[in-house]
Formats: structure tokens, sequence, C-alpha cells
């Protein structure tokens, strides 16, 4: 008896082609929670200035869950990835986009943004000379 492919369901005597989905990602995408910060990055837009954990990350994008309210389609942003506010820390920040917005049923907004390019390390320590 042979086995049915995987791709086809069986109605008794023929198989049914299932429909195809498209995958519509670049890469794949792994379940990683990393802290962020994120924030507009055009000046003419009102500021704020989100710290989130990403929910998924892949090479170019990323999704995450939040309560701030001034996510559309198309913002820039700056994103930097991981995060810490540690004084030695060595933080990445990139150029991204948002590229999706989904309202979810906990109340918060999920967002995906598309990484466009890396801006470059981050030190989040401050320099303040001493002037004697």
């Amino acid at each position: 008896m042979a086995t049915p492919d995987l791709m086809t369901k069986t109605n008794g005597n023929s198989p049914i082609p299932r429909p195809a989905q498209t995958e519509r990602r670049g890469s794949r995408r792994c379940k990683i929670n990393q802290l962020m910060r994120i924030r507009p990055s055009d000046p003419e837009r009102d500021h704020f200035e989100d710290l989130r954990g990403s929910a998924s990350v892949s090479r170019s994008g990323v999704y995450f869950q939040t309560s701030e309210k001034g996510y559309e389609v198309g913002l820039r942003l700056f994103v930097t990835m991981p995060y810490s506010n540690t004084p030695s820390a060595l933080n990445r920040e990139y150029l991204a986009e948002v590229v999706r917005v989904d309202a979810l049923s906990n109340g918060l907004t999920g967002v995906g943004i598309k990484l466009l390019m890396e801006m470059g390390m981050q030190h989040s320590y401050s320099f303040t000379p001493s002037y004697k």
C-alpha cells in the first residue's frame, strides 16, 4: 500500500492537492527575547522611546509586542539591539522600518520591523570632561 504524499490529502479514490502557502520571509525566524531600545528616526515625528523585548528575530527583521501607540507602517526607526545600559556595554544601532502593525487580542500591538542598515556600535556611557 502506498503512503500518501505529504502535500496531498486523499478522498478515498484520488489525491486532492493542498493549496501551497507562500513563505514571504527572506530568512527563518528564531524565537528570541532580546531587549531593544526603539525610537523614531524622524525629528519631525512625536518622540517616544520604547524599551521592549523581541518576540522573534531573523537576519533582516524583528517582531515584538508593545503598548506604544506611535507605530505605523513606513515609520523609520533607530533600533539599538541588544540593548544594555551598563557602562561597558557595546550596543549595535540599526536603521529600521515598520512593515507590519497588528492589533493583538491581549490589548498590545504587534510590530514587525525590517532592519535596513547598521548604524554602528553605540556605547552606553556618557563622557563628561572634567575641567580643573
